[in-house]
């Protein structure tokens, strides 16, 4: 007697097995699968075996079911292996571990198991859990895109950035200050600056630099440099280190200002009383660094492309909103007012209370995809809004004082990929 495909042990070659197997009959009848499959996908031999593929792993429960359909009919028609996309499809997690799902990506090729004349008599799977190379690479994508906003933001500051090595040899300009020399940046790196120094302050320029670098302190200095249509400005040059955890320099990041209209007029004040002057210029150098940091921070704040709000104090009121933030909701009062004032939706969707874990324990919280229900119109329904977004408290004098609310607005990618998964989960029409 021929033992029945469907029974348990049928295929006991099979239970060895180093890798995730799992065969199938033509009509998809789980026929037996190896020990590690089972541990891999945590079910039970006798739960599986016998039953058909799609109701063990039903459609509606993977984001990918038409590839598996598509490559096992691939294999019956043509009697050749057929690998898939990579897929996901999410296992339950152990109540010992705390249940759920856990999502996981898988790579399956299907084999064809033939007879003597050539016909598939069964299907041989093998999958394998890629879901650690998987996040890798999603990883490795979301840190180029964390440089790329980076190099943006430093290409978009109005002032003229620059970096060096740690030995305080130059590696990166950004656009502005190669604007303002007109040099490449390869004539700019290593100590290639250096020549577009005045002449007259270009050792005093050197020795202030390279003490800074040989020290390891912040670096100020003043000189001239020379612009693109040939004449010298004067500049004001700020540095800091970027240390280690161990407390050795990584790197140097610094910028200049553009400050000669402001050292001509304190010159002039020079001339006219000797010690007035000096005041002055102390004074000015004060209120010139504050005053640059000040415009440079508002202006990157107003004209990035993101939400950008800072709320201040435990009533989290608007102290900061730029335009983008404003535009999410028109017509409404921000700066002076609490956020449950001008927001009163983040009370009952709980952004107040991640608001408040912040506020209390200074720890950003980091939020991906979220959904917003917002009123931004006083007749319109409520819309459905998504955003990744970060909670930043700020501190004075050592005291967390508020908030910083950095946020970019995803709903049209969420929104696209919802379609593209419903399209995807139904049926194929009849023929």
């Amino acid at each position: 007697m021929t033992p029945s495909l469907s029974a348990p042990g049928t295929f006991y070659y099979m239970w060895q097995l180093p890798e995730d197997y799992l065969l199938l009959a033509p009509d998809y009848t789980i026929l037996d699968a190896s020990d590690r499959y089972l541990a891999t996908t945590r079910r039970q031999r006798d739960a599986i075996v016998g039953r058909n593929v799609f109701d063990v792993f039903p459609r509606a429960e993977q984001n990918d079911w038409r590839a598996f359909a598509d490559s096992f009919e691939h294999v019956r028609q043509h009697a050749t292996p057929h690998t898939m996309p990579r897929i996901r499809y999410d296992i339950t997690r152990p109540a010992e571990q705390g249940g759920g799902l856990e999502e996981r990506y898988w790579q399956t090729t299907n084999y064809p198991q033939l007879d003597a004349q050539g016909r598939v008599q069964a299907i041989l799977v093998k999958t394998e859990d890629v879901t650690a190379p998987h996040r890798a690479a999603a990883t490795h994508h979301d840190l180029l895109e964390s440089q790329e906003r980076s190099r943006f933001i430093l290409e978009s500051l109005p002032v003229m950035v620059w970096t060096t090595r740690p030995d305080g040899s130059a590696d990166y300009f950004n656009q502005r200050w190669l604007t303002f020399t007109g040099k490449p940046l390869e004539a700019e790196i290593e100590s290639g600056w250096l020549d577009g120094v005045h002449p007259d302050d270009r050792a005093g320029a050197a020795a202030a630099w390279r003490g800074a670098y040989e020290s390891g302190r912040s670096y100020q200095t003043e000189y001239r440099l020379r612009c693109a249509d040939g004449d010298y400005r004067w500049v004001l040059a700020l540095g800091i280190p970027r240390l280690s955890a161990a407390g050795a320099i990584t790197m140097w990041v610094g910028c200049c200002t553009d400050i000669h209209d402001q050292k001509l007029m304190v010159q002039e004040l020079l001339q006219a009383s000797e010690e007035q002057a000096v005041l002055s210029d102390q004074s000015y150098r004060a209120y010139q660094l504050a005053q640059s940091q000040r415009e440079t921070f508002h202006t990157l704040f107003m004209q990035a492309p993101a939400l950008i709000a800072i709320l201040r104090g435990p009533q989290y009121v608007f102290e900061l909103a730029n335009p983008l933030y404003e535009e999410l909701l028109p017509g409404r009062e921000f700066l002076g007012h609490p956020s449950v004032e001008v927001i009163p939706e983040i009370a009952e969707q709980g952004f107040l209370a991640l608001l408040d874990q912040v506020y209390q324990t200074g720890e950003p919280f980091y939020g991906k995809e979220v959904l917003a229900r917002l009123q931004r119109y006083p007749t319109a329904p409520p819309e459905d809004r998504y955003f990744d977004f970060t909670y930043q408290a700020f501190k004075e004098n050592g005291t967390i004082v508020g908030i910083f609310v950095f946020a970019f607005e995803v709903t049209e990618m969420v929104q696209a990929r919802q379609k593209l998964e419903t399209l995807t989960a139904l049926p194929p029409a009849a023929s």
